[in-house]
């Protein structure tokens, strides 16, 4: 990705804005526990008293800009991390895509346009991240935060469905590049951390004794001779992940061709 600094000294306006084309960004995290997105409020949105209007990453882009610049200036701007890896994974280009009201009022008032929005075409990016402390120092500008994908209320926009989308192209592509799953891992991680991450990036249940036996037909996934110290509960041994396993060289020669 290039620099973000693109229009730095331009305000977001229908002159400075091309208003038939935007990026949305899709940031999933996997945070020990839970399979997270990070969202951003839509700032200036008028609501219901109490009410809290979320959204993903995202802005229309500015004219002469290319999209991929596009995705990382949202990223910094409205989330404050930078150099967050994102790859291109679909276009959303229903007409549609804004049909509440409350949003194309939004969309009118923010970017300052004079002239009717009839049809915005979305390319959306993706990016699955361990996260750690760094990704925690978010922008308070736009309250961005992680909300866990099975907590998730309603969005702005059709972000509902861009969400979706994303979780299923980085569940396909898990299914293809296993070793994707294990970059969210510690280098060493027991049976019940790699079970709790299985069951959150492939939306289903793993029984216990099935996974152990699972785990068995997996070689890139190798025990070790050490155990968890310093817990209340029976230690578990740990396991790492071996890159260079045959079945994973395989798998991915194949997915290639």
């Amino acid at each position: 990705m290039e620099d973000t600094n693109f229009a730095a000294n331009e305000c977001p306006t229908e002159a400075t804005m091309d208003s038939h084309f935007s990026v949305d960004c899709v940031l999933v995290g996997f945070d020990g526990e839970h399979l997270c997105v990070l969202l951003v409020r839509q700032i200036g949105a008028e609501l219901q008293q109490g009410e809290i209007e979320f959204k993903l990453p995202g802005s229309l882009l500015f004219r002469n800009e290319e999209f991929d610049h596009a995705a990382s200036r949202v990223v910094t701007e409205l989330t404050g991390l930078k150099n967050v890896p994102l790859h291109q994974f679909h276009t959303f280009g229903s007409p549609n895509r804004i049909h509440e009201p409350k949003d194309l009022k939004w969309m009118t008032d923010y970017y300052s346009l004079h002239t009717s929005v009839e049809r915005v075409i979305s390319v959306a990016y993706t990016s699955l991240l361990k996260i750690e402390r760094r990704h925690l120092r978010l922008s308070e500008k736009y309250e961005a935060c992680w909300v866990p994908v099975n907590e998730v209320g309603n969005l702005a926009f059709d972000h509902n469905d861009i969400l979706n989308a994303a979780l299923l192209y980085i569940r396909n592509q898990a299914s293809i590049q296993v070793d994707i799953v294990f970059r969210l891992l510690p280098r060493k991680f027991t049976a019940a951390q790699l079970r709790c991450l299985f069951q959150v990036i492939y939306n289903q249940e793993f029984d216990i004794r099935n996974f152990h036996k699972r785990i068995a037909k997996m070689d890139y996934v190798v025990p070790l001779d050490e155990k968890e110290t310093n817990v209340a509960h029976r230690a578990a041994r740990y396991y790492k992940f071996d890159s260079h396993a045959k079945s994973l060289k395989h798998s991915n020669s194949e997915s290639s061709q």
